[in-house]
């Protein structure tokens, strides 16, 4: 097995709100061992050249678009290439994977009808889906956004939804982009029902109270799943990598 996976349990966490948390990521990895380096690059803070010192990194949600043209997330966007090209673990979560897909080349978009996906909707996991880890899928799971991605080539897709196709995929042995939010706690969506509460009334939008009714009903189904999943993505690529012993792909195709 590569030492380079045995020196560090830092984990990068990307964050893009003053006031961000990793929720309940950032217990799990905890709880697993890792310890959490949180940076926030819209407000200054610099990303790792290199993630020798880090066991991965999580670039998670916001408000931003993917296709906004700040000079901090083109950065953001762009700095995706260093944990693909040394095979370290890295999980995009909701704006995050769109930036992902983005650096690899493919189009962030709004849905044709101005749909959205704001509260519990359900997932279809693929037959590779259903591999990832020994949990399955939760049926619903959260989502905050208005935009989508298309997969991108050479990604393998583990996940579907009805307006929004890709809605989880992995990328080479590491990388994992996921459309929904499975860091959300209960705090956190009360937060954001209150404070993004123009969000519900946008189409295909569903109201506060189903947001937190749907809490009750599905939550305990996605943190199973995402425990077992951060267990599995920390440990099973080690050991992944290091049986093969070749570097993952490293495109860097972000449309400017």
């Amino acid at each position: 097995m590569s030492q380079r996976f045995e020196k560090s349990r830092r984990v990068a966490v990307i964050l893009h709100q003053e006031h961000s948390t990793p929720g309940r990521l950032g217990c799990l990895l905890q709880a697993q061992g890792f310890e959490l380096d949180i940076r926030r690059p819209r407000f200054g803070d610099s990303l790792p050249s290199n993630l020798k010192d880090h066991a991965g990194a999580i670039i998670f949600g916001g408000p931003m678009s993917a296709n906004d043209e700040e000079d901090w997330l083109r950065r953001e966007i762009e700095w995706i290439k260093v944990p693909l090209k040394e095979d370290k673990p890295f999980l995009g979560i909701c704006l995050g994977a769109q930036m992902l897909a983005r650096h690899l080349g493919h189009r962030i978009y709004a849905h044709s009808e101005g749909r959205v996906e704001v509260g519990y909707y359900p997932i279809t996991p693929t037959q590779e889906g259903h591999g990832l880890c020994p949990c399955p899928f939760p049926e619903k799971v959260y989502q905050w956004h208005c935009e989508g991605f298309d997969l991108p080539c050479g990604a393998t897709l583990l996940a579907t939804g009805q307006d929004f196709e890709a809605q989880a995929f992995r990328y080479g042995p590491s990388a994992y982009g996921f459309q929904f939010h499975p860091e959300v706690t209960y705090a956190m969506m009360c937060r954001w029902t209150i404070q993004g509460a123009e969000r519900m009334a946008l189409p295909g939008a569903q109201p506060r109270d189903v947001h937190l009714q749907g809490w009750y009903r599905h939550d305990a189904a996605v943190a199973r799943w995402t425990d077992a999943f951060l267990a599995q993505w920390m440990a099973g690529v080690r050991d992944e990598v290091s049986r093969r012993g070749e570097e993952a792909p490293m495109p860097s195709l972000m449309r400017r």
